[in-house]
């Protein structure tokens, strides 16, 4: 930015109609040796000279003139711009509620938060990790996380990523059991298994437009995500999940995926994650940079 000083020290002089007028006026410049040190360098850098100055008079050359012109354009659409940035700054401040669902929130979002804090240092967030879709109005809340489609036409849905689902394991079940090559392969294997309404232990690939649901078993079932990755780490057995969950364990070698030529899904349409808000209150600010926030986010991991 020693450039826009300079700048501005130049405009400044044109200005006051002297070196010593704009010491003066300049915030920082105390002597006229310093002015005169700027318009040099200024003067260098451009190749070509600014001023014709004598002990009495001070004027521009037609290079002058012309760079003058410019530049005092220049710095008024940049000091429009950065006054802007500023307001917006500012403007995004206080508590922000947002719901986010536990495995998501916990794997993906949590991890990226201190960013986001710093990004924006006068903001509160205040989460809750939820798989359930509370009333956004009646719990007061600013945004949150849903996954699958979406009835309520007051709201307002940014979709995130689409849930892929992947069969994976750890490095050490893999190379202890071996690698399954196709689905029923995995009849010999020790399955992890989710527990939901309308989850079981069928899991479901599709290839080739023929989809075939295979019936798995072990000796672990949970109701979260995370208990079945953290056992699937461990060695536990082979898991379903997100792919965006095991992103990171993926890229370092912790699990590797199996049955990759498979789409693979307990159901057969994977669902959306979706940010969303309430149409009523509008998006401030404050909700769009989070929404922009977890938009950011989750293209880092898909």
């Amino acid at each position: 930015m020693e450039e826009f000083k300079r700048i501005r020290t130049f405009i400044k002089v044109v200005q006051t109609g002297s070196f010593t007028a704009a010491a003066r006026e300049i915030s920082g410049l105390h002597s006229v040796s310093s002015v005169a040190r700027q318009m040099r360098s200024l003067e260098e850098e451009l190749g070509a000279r600014l001023l014709n100055r004598n002990t009495r008079h001070l004027s521009l050359t037609e290079a002058g003139q012309r760079f003058y012109e410019s530049s005092s354009k220049l710095l008024n659409e940049f000091d429009s711009v950065q006054a802007e940035l500023r307001s917006i700054q500012e403007e995004i401040k206080g508590n922000i509620r947002v719901s986010l669902r536990v495995a998501a929130g916990a794997s993906v979002v949590l991890p990226a938060l201190p960013k986001f804090l710093a990004r924006y240092p006068e903001l509160t967030v205040e989460v809750t990790l939820t798989d359930e879709r509370k009333d956004l109005i009646a719990n007061n809340i600013d945004v949150a996380m849903w996954l699958g489609p979406m009835a309520d036409t007051d709201l307002i849905a940014k979709r995130l990523c689409p849930t892929r689902r992947i069969v994976c394991g750890s490095a050490s079940y893999l190379q202890q059991h071996g690698v399954p090559r196709t689905p029923e392969d995995l009849r010999h294997h020790k399955c992890l298994l989710f527990l939901a309404p309308n989850y079981d232990n069928k899991w479901g690939f599709l290839k080739d437009e023929e989809y075939r649901e295979i019936e798995v078993k072990g000796s672990l079932v949970a109701d979260n995500g995370l208990v079945l990755v953290s056992a699937a780490k461990d060695g536990l057995g082979l898991v379903i999940v997100p792919e965006w969950m095991v992103r990171r364990e993926l890229e370092d070698g912790t699990m590797s995926r199996v049955l990759a030529d498979y789409t693979v899904s307990p159901h057969p349409t994977p669902a959306e994650l979706c940010a969303v808000f309430a149409s009523s209150r509008g998006m401030s600010r404050k909700v769009r940079a989070f929404v922009d926030f977890l938009v950011e986010t989750f293209s880092d991991v898909s």
